[in-house]
């Protein structure tokens, strides 16, 4: 590039810095959120790599939800290295200090685990004295839930222990887990043994810790045969570092997604912008064309212009990100399985460099194409317009090519997969698509159904949005995407908290679910609630089992059969009940429900039809009606044949079951109850509870309403991280906004002047560039709300599987507060328009 077109670049620029420093900021957000993100993922991995064993707190993990077997102990005999076994189950926790309750998770420890990792706990000595000392550690938000301290007592089962320390930290767990389910930490031999019973559900693992460097994943192949035998899974170090690294990822990349909207609304700023300083340059460039200067050489001018720009907001931008990337860590530090250290990522800083520098390039590209086709004679005369940059041109082709590429490589670099990848960038590409239609539809509806009635402010308020010059276009694109944005990540979590409101929580419906309750307790538990003028809605028989063999082929011949892909559905345990009808939340889709069957199956063998649902029958075990499924009942085979199959809608809070059988088939087989009930407040609720485990300490007791809580501050903490990255796309549509705006001030200059000449007063140009911007507002938050109502319908729909619960009163906040920035910013901006003398105007291009 010569020194002549470094030279007019510079020279050209002294008189629009000011504004080219406004589109500068355009680009600065966005690439501060892609270095940010990419910068804490390559810190994340970083650290899940060097923490590797912290994660399992082992070297090796064998887990089942039952008891080991013997050939199972002689196989964790043989492997040697040092143990350490945990039985983890859910009970409920009672503080006798004030008689409250609440749903905990149990874990009943013998030996030193975890080997790696630290243990934090208040007092530090807690973490080292609570096994010999038969006491407990407990969470610390179920301390601070029931005020409660160390030194207080909290009962699991029929016995008692001090708590010895409240837990802060542990391997394997992150701070988000005790929000969903408190943790309870007790030593093995002081465990109640009457809550491992029939019927429980509980996990036991062991841990091991080899010192001899022996390869753990040989070791885990050599024995998979005989764990797969058994049921029994198995967990590495490279395994759970690869399940964290995974869904972290995941979250990040997503993360990155947003910070790549929010760098193309940028782009799309810069285009804008561009493209309106371009047009303000156009006598300025005839001018040099006059002095001898080629297209190409004008072209060029510009184009180092542009390059700057991109150049000094990446480098901003990217500055700003390494700032942030700072308290993205602090903003996910409930979600992580170990702190993550901060280092500066120099592979971020140059992706983040390169991919602001490309794209401002790349969009910068489509209006400077206009500048290779100026006439010298555009000097002279205003009329003439540039002889290229139209569709006809091939390098308007190819840039427009450039664009689609480049935004499709980045979307499946950030994705997790190229096919999502793919989807990513389809979906923008419908959504802008979307929004320029609708903006072009406006723009032509106005010009043909203008509203020649309407009075004279609004009439012209209305034109402007087809005038020369008019910002429609990307005000439409820049507004409506932020709006889509945002409002879509918000009603998204709304439409989730409702779900779970509306299908458990709706009157009428239960809210208290008792859960292993015992054939000889069920009288007592009945009265129990009646007396505490509580409804029993339900008492629903379940009885435990397995499967045996589908269609005839046994679950060991489908395991050694290699070319079958046997899934959990045919190793799971199965709880199911029997009766002769269907609940609110079935639906029968093929086939009727048995009546109740004569005679004693179980001893004569004769087949017996059962009912399955849909998902589990179609997908995973591949059965329809009159197929056969054995099942092992309590170490009795029975044969089921598939009667019916049904929907089931498991996000209604009910007794929901993979397989019922009919009445008169399994009511002698060893069972449990659930019951279910209707507490009217949470008073209530906590007393029933309270009196529950007190008399029957094995009972657990499901409160919805504390699901609810529990699951709206989850969504709450994590959608706070999410909406912290998608303001960055809703700032940068601000920028754009003011942008142009800024831009277009020249044009509104003259458009005042001549409104001044005919008479028009200060309040009537006012009102008339209030209504401008107040239907660009509407339009676009408009377009923006309705795609967002669409993609939350959708996400509700194929991704959540769940009722479309949409907040209308957040829909009309979100269209008032774009509206209204959109109004207050164009006024803001456009403050002094009036004023100029004509013929400051009229005589210079520059405002």
């Amino acid at each position: 590039m010569s020194p002549f077109v470094l030279k007019m670049a510079w020279r050209d620029s002294r008189g629009s810095r000011q504004r080219l420093v406004l589109y500068l900021s355009a680009m600065v957000l966005g690439v501060a959120a892609l270095v940010a993100i990419q910068g804490f993922g390559e810190n994340l991995e970083t650290t899940v790599d060097a923490e590797a064993k912290t994660l399992l707190g082992a070297d090796l993990s064998l887990e089942s939800d039952r008891p080991f077997p013997d050939t199972i102990e002689t196989v964790i005999d043989s492997i040697g290295g040092t143990t350490s076994r945990r039985i983890s189950f859910a009970s409920m926790a009672l503080f006798p200090k004030n008689d409250r309750t609440r749903l905990a998770t149990v874990r009943a420890t013998e030996g030193d685990y975890p080997f790696y990792g630290e243990v934090v706990t208040r007092p530090r000595e807690a973490v080292n004295t609570y096994r010999d000392e038969g006491a407990a550690l407990v969470d610390g938000t179920l301390l601070k839930q029931f005020d409660a301290e160390v030194g207080d007592s909290i009962q699991i089962g029929r016995r008692t222990y001090a708590i010895a320390g409240e837990l802060i930290k542990m391997p394997r767990e992150s701070s988000i887990v005790s929000s969903i389910s408190p943790r309870v930490y007790i030593p093995q031999t002081a465990l109640d043994s009457t809550l491992l019973g029939r019927g429980s559900r509980a996990e036991y693992e062991v841990y091991f810790k080899f010192d001899d460097g022996r390869d753990v994943e040989a070791l885990v192949a050599s024995l998979e045969p005989t764990l797969d035998a058994y049921d029994v899974g198995s967990d590495t170090v490279d395994e759970a570092a690869g399940n964290w690294r995974e869904g972290l990822g995941n979250l990040y990349r997503f993360l990155s997604l947003v910070g790549f909207v929010a760098l193309l609304l940028g782009s799309l700023g810069v285009a804008s912008a561009v493209n309106v300083y371009v047009r303000r340059r156009i006598e300025s460039i005839a001018v040099l064309r006059c002095l001898g200067a080629s297209g190409q050489q004008t072209f060029q001018v510009y184009l180092v212009q542009a390059a700057a720009l991109g150049l000094m907001g990446s480098l901003i931008g990217a500055a700003i990100g390494v700032g942030i990337q700072m308290l993205v860590p602090t903003l996910l530090a409930d979600f992580l399985p170990v702190p993550v250290e901060f280092y500066v990522s120099w592979r971020a800083i140059l992706l983040g460099l390169g991919i602001g520098m490309g794209v401002t390039l790349l969009f910068a590209l489509w209006p400077l194409l206009e500048v290779r086709g100026v006439s010298p004679m555009r000097a002279l005369r205003s009329s003439v317009e540039p002889t290229t940059g139209g569709w006809t041109d091939p390098l308007r082709w190819a840039v427009a090519g450039a664009i689609g590429a480049g935004v499709l490589g980045f979307a499946m670099v950030q994705a997790p997969t190229w096919q999502v990848g793919l989807g990513y960038a389809g979906s923008l590409l419908v959504v802008f698509g979307l929004l320029a239609a609708v903006a072009w539809a406006i723009i032509r509806g106005v010009q043909r159904f203008f509203p020649s009635g309407w009075a004279y402010p609004w009439r012209q308020g209305l034109a402007n949005l087809y005038r020369p010059q008019n910002q429609t276009m990307v005000l439409m694109l820049s507004l409506g995407l932020g709006t889509f944005l945002i409002t879509t990540l918000f009603l998204v979590q709304q439409s989730l908290i409702e779900q779970i409101r509306v299908t458990g929580g709706e009157e009428g419906r239960p809210n208290l679910v008792l859960w292993d309750v015992q054939p000889d307790q069920l009288a007592g538990v009945d009265s129990l609630l009646r007396s505490n003028d509580l409804p029993v809605m339900e008492q629903t028989p379940i009885v435990t089992m397995g499967l045996e063999s589908v269609k005839g082929r046994t679950i060991d011949d489908l395991r050694a059969d290699s070319t079958f892909d046997l899934t959990f559905a045919h190793t799971r345990e199965y709880r199911v009940t029997y009766r002769s009808e269907t609940t609110p939340s079935e639906t029968l889709v093929e086939g009727t429900l048995a009546d109740s069957m004569r005679g004693n199956p179980l001893q004569s063998g004769a087949p017996v039809p059962v009912s399955i649902e849909a998902d589990i029958a179609n997908e995973d075990l591949n059965v329809g009606i009159g197929d056969t499924l054995t099942f092992d009942v309590q170490g009795v085979p029975v044969t089921a044949v598939i009667a019916s199959v049904r929907e089931v809608d498991w996000q209604r809070i009910g007794t929901n079951f993979f397989v019922v059988f009919p009445p008169g088939v399994l009511e002698k087989a060893p069972q449990i109850y659930a019951v279910l009930s209707r507490a009217p407040n949470d008073d209530v609720s906590a007393s029933v509870q309270s009196d529950l485990v007190q008399t029957y300490p094995n009972v657990s007791a499901i409160d919805l309403s504390l699901v609810l809580s529990t699951f709206d501050q989850l969504f709450q903490r994590l959608s706070f991280v999410i909406r912290f990255m998608a303001l960055f796309s809703i700032a940068t549509g601000l920028i754009v906004l003011v942008s142009a705006v800024v831009v277009s001030r020249s044009q509104r200059a003259q458009e005042s002047v001549l409104l001044k000449t005919l008479g028009a007063s200060r309040s009537t140009v006012f009102r008339i560039t209030a209504i401008e911007y107040l239907f660009l507002g509407a339009f676009a938050a408009l377009t923006g709300l309705v795609l967002s109502l669409g993609a939350t319908w959708a996400l509700s729909t194929f991704v959540f599987e769940g009722p479309f619960v949409p907040d209308l009163l957040a829909v009309g906040g979100a269209f008032l507060i774009v509206t209204a920035l959109t109004v207050g910013i164009g006024l803001l901006n456009s403050r002094g328009v009036y004023d100029r003398p004509p013929l400051d105007v009229l005589r210079t291009a520059e405002v």
